[in-house]
């Protein structure tokens, strides 16, 4: 590269880097007056003792008129306040039907117009690579020269984190959530080890609630109770960078230099992946990292190191549980009582780490009630998520319905099975470990379609794990599947939050949720189509 050229070069990059971090500073400076308000309000929990009704764990009946209930655990009640887990917050900080909240749906212009030109340009860049046979050339032309590849992914990944935190201060995120989280991080912070003590415990498992309690004392700080909201939004927004750096170390190893850095790209600034951890402020980021590095593990054949990654997603998600049968998959192929045994310990050392300090003064089977108390706590055929029960018109239906001869939690148990058995083909034909990461997409994509109790955004992981599938197999195709699963996952995301800024809890039967679904399942039947293919296992 001339030095004139490569100049220009390193010079573009530190304006992006300095625009980045100004709109950063810019955001950080001036957030508006609700975000120092809620640190003011996390202030005053902190100082005093939290007085909570009685919380059955249960969700309320479901009609259009109510607010719709979150994983955890927020739900609207008769008397019009809301309660997390026993923690009750009236309408002054929920909005409830025909109230609204700015908390996206001011920027949805901009945010939906982003979305649209990056997959338009994702799109256009997967033909490129698809059809030009010097799809290698173009791309390096367009990245200037391989030598400076550790200057781009430089300038992806300080733009990707600032931009993130200025959009993250900007719109202020899911309102029930984020508030569940702030409570449970002050509860957290409070008393730790007494934090599923009583009958108003949080339902979600205990890994988080470090993560939490780290929050809670910082957020607890005078000079950083106005930030709280992006305390709690950070360790998703790292979880993506570090997920993005994950897969282009590994593309690096498997792929070209172009290659990897387009991938890391997609995934930095995938609008589905900000619209999960920017936007609405979920922790589906930072579960996913769990399992990408877990399947990572287990693929480069560091089995212990893969049971502890496992155990943690497991015990931070029950969602963690739809890729547990990979990690046996690996053992069955392996036949070996040693690395069972590995495994095993590992697991269990693992899972003993992280309950032990929540179990001195309680029962020792509590975190076995609690897995199943969350698992049972919403009984529908679907929650919002765009599937095949939903385009049934069984969304917010109770799961145990009459539907052909049997109800939809049974039929969601036997499309479980299927879809196991399905994976555990594909990964036996290859005999490789690296189809390992085509299972795990095969498990997460096919039990979001058509398991019972699936919510909006539970199908997220599938966009990393197919930009895992496309690195370890060189196919093509997958990178097209992250494409389509991005695309739906944004869209039933996105318009969740927003429909329930507005006030509306379910989703109704009309056009983009449709086509959304239909999206879905054609996107699996290409999925099956790929993975039945011969050529895939050459």
């Amino acid at each position: 590269m001339l030095p004139v050229k490569r100049s220009l070069f390193r010079l573009s990059a530190v304006l992006i880097i300095a625009a980045s971090f100004f709109l950063c500073f810019y955001a950080v400076v001036h957030h508006n007056s609700n975000t120092a308000s809620t640190g003011r309000v996390f202030s005053q929990n902190q100082s005093q003792s939290v007085q909570t009704p009685q919380f059955s764990g249960q969700p309320a009946d479901q009609g259009q008129n109510q607010i719709r209930p979150h994983e955890n655990g927020v739900q609207a009640s008769p008397n019009g306040q809301f309660n997390s887990n026993g923690r009750s917050f009236n309408r002054g900080t929920f909005p409830g039907p025909g109230r609204r909240s700015n908390a996206g749906n001011s920027f949805t212009v901009q945010v939906v117009a982003y979305t649209v030109l990056f997959f338009l340009a994702a799109l256009v860049s997967f033909f490129i690579l698809k059809s030009s046979p010097k799809y290698k050339e173009i791309l390096a032309k367009l990245l200037i020269d391989r030598s400076n590849q550790r200057i781009i992914m430089v300038t992806l990944i300080c733009a990707g984190l600032l931009l993130r935190i200025a959009l993250g201060i900007l719109i202020e995120g899911h309102p029930f959530d984020l508030n569940t989280f702030k409570s449970w991080a002050a509860l957290a912070a409070n008393n730790f080890s007494q934090f599923y003590v009583g009958r108003h415990a949080s339902d979600y498992p205990p890994l988080y609630i470090y993560i939490l309690y780290l929050i809670g004392k910082i957020g607890s700080l005078k000079a950083m109770s106005a930030y709280y909201t992006i305390l709690l939004k950070l360790p998703s927004i790292l979880a993506d960078i570090i997920t993005a750096l994950l897969l282009f170390k590994l593309a690096r190893k498997y792929l070209s230099a172009e290659l990897s850095t387009m991938v890391a790209a997609f995934y930095i600034f995938n609008p589905a992946v900000l619209v999960n951890s920017t936007i609405w402020g979920q922790v589906d980021s930072f579960f996913t990292l769990l399992i990408v590095t877990a399947v990572v593990l287990l693929m480069e054949r560091k089995l212990v190191y893969a049971a502890i990654f496992f155990t943690a997603s497991v015990l931070m998600k029950p969602q963690g549980i739809i890729f547990l049968p990979i990690l046996f998959f690996e053992l069955v192929r392996q036949k070996s009582l040693k690395s069972i045994g590995k495994v095993l310990i590992s697991g269990l050392l693992t899972a003993v780490t992280i309950i032990l300090p929540f179990s001195l003064q309680q029962n020792p089977l509590w975190i076995v009630k609690l897995f199943t108390s969350t698992l049972g706590e919403y009984p529908y055929a679907s929650v919002n998520a765009f599937n095949f029960f939903y385009l049934l018109g069984a969304n917010y239906k109770k799961d145990t319905l009459p539907f052909l001869f049997l109800n939809y939690h049974s039929w969601g148990l036997i499309f479980i099975v299927l879809v196991t058995l399905l994976a555990w083909f594909v990964f036996a034909k290859s005999k490789k470990e690296s189809f390992l990461s085509v299972s795990a997409l095969i498990l997460i994509s096919g039990v979001f379609l058509f398991s019972a109790s699936m919510h909006e955004r539970y199908l997220f992981p599938a966009a990393a794990l197919a930009l895992l599938a496309f690195i370890y197999t060189k196919d093509k195709r997958f990178m097209l599947l992250s494409i389509g699963v991005s695309v739906t996952g944004f869209v039933n995301t996105y318009l969740i939050l927003c429909q329930t800024n507005e006030g509306i809890n379910q989703a109704a039967f009309s056009t983009i949720p449709v086509m959304t679904s239909i999206l879905n399942l054609c996107l699996f039947l290409y999925l099956i189509k790929i993975v039945c293919g011969k050529n895939i296992y050459d």
